[in-house]
């Protein structure tokens, strides 16, 4: 995938060679994990849909000036496909970003994280369904083994709650989070000619703060207004540089440097980074049955996700 529109020094420059890929490879995982976490921390904070608002408004305002000569560029296609990237806000930024801040008020940064985590196979089995994808054996059992792993989350390891369907609404909220996350990436794949990546990026953030606003306005009025302080700014500052518009390039680079199978990795590595700072930051503690997710999650997502073996006389064919 072609960069045409990022800073020059995340295109050329020093980050080459596989100390610098792989270091990349760790910095970008942990952006990813910091979502969560700061979205746990200031739960009871900040209003979850003014998170997501003014997340998504700064990472909109980080990233204009380098997306907006492809958004003048593209501009009549983006606007003859105005209600596509409506809909792309309302899962990508309202459900995907609201509603995950919803269940971060009532459930862990460790749970979520590693709940969304299964939205790659979320993403191989909807594509199997939807799309017709091809889907080998391997694949089938890694999203069942990623599946059990967020039912072992959701009953906190005591399969009696299965009987009662006694489940805590935070994790349901993330969860239900992570599928539109899924069906979002799939309508994405479905575009069709594919716009330079940061004007992508800035398309989607405005149409999200577009379908945000309103709820942002309801939010401010009848419940309770994003208390701006120091400490609540640099939060949200925060989760849209680091979690939003530095992961996306991090992510972006990480797939030219190495390819996009062993880039896509990063996303099983962010739940590890996630507990350890909620470890360490918020005092959450690990118990057993995030292990036994663990265990069951990751493993399971590898086995969906990452591509077979080439054989050795087949030349490499991965798009940087």
């Amino acid at each position: 995938m072609s960069l045409p529109l990022l800073p020059s020094f995340l295109r050329t420059g020093p980050l080459a060679g596989p100390v610098a890929a792989y270091g990349l490879y760790i910095v970008g995982s942990a952006l990813l994990a910091s979502n969560p976490v700061v979205g746990r921390a200031v739960a009871h904070v900040v209003p979850p849909i003014g998170l997501a608002f003014w997340r998504w408004l700064i990472a909109f305002l980080i990233v204009l000036p380098f997306a907006l000569p492809g958004l003048l560029t593209h501009r009549v296609q983006l606007k003859r496909q105005w209600r596509r990237y409506l809909l792309l806000g309302v899962l990508g930024q309202g459900i995907s970003g609201a509603i995950v801040y919803y269940g971060l008020e009532r459930t862990s940064a460790t749970n979520a994280s590693l709940i969304y985590a299964t939205s790659p196979a979320m993403i191989l089995a909807l594509a199997a369904v939807w799309l017709g994808d091809a889907i080998r054996p391997r694949q089938v059992l890694g999203i069942l083994l990623a599946m059990a792993g967020v039912l072992v989350i959701l009953t906190r390891g005591d399969l009696d709650a299965l009987r009662h369907l006694s489940f805590n609404s935070g994790d349901l909220l993330v969860l239900t989070g992570a599928v539109s996350w899924s069906v979002y990436t799939i309508l994405l794949r479905q575009s069709g000619t594919p716009l330079p990546v940061v004007t992508a990026f800035a398309a989607n953030a405005f149409a999200g703060v577009l379908v945000l606003a309103p709820f942002y306005a309801w939010e401010t009025v009848a419940v309770r207004p994003v208390p701006f302080s120091v400490s609540t700014i640099l939060s949200i500052v925060a989760v849209a540089l680091f979690a939003s518009v530095l992961a996306l390039l991090a992510y972006q680079k990480t797939i030219a440097m190495m390819g996009a199978a062993r880039a896509s990795t990063a996303l099983y590595v962010s739940p590890l980074w996630a507990a350890l700072a909620s470890w360490v930051l918020l005092a959450e503690p690990l118990q057993g049955f995030h292990l036994m997710g663990v265990a069951l999650v990751l493993p399971g997502v590898m086995l969906a996700t990452l591509q077979a073996r080439k054989p050795a006389a087949e030349p490499a064919t991965e798009a940087a």
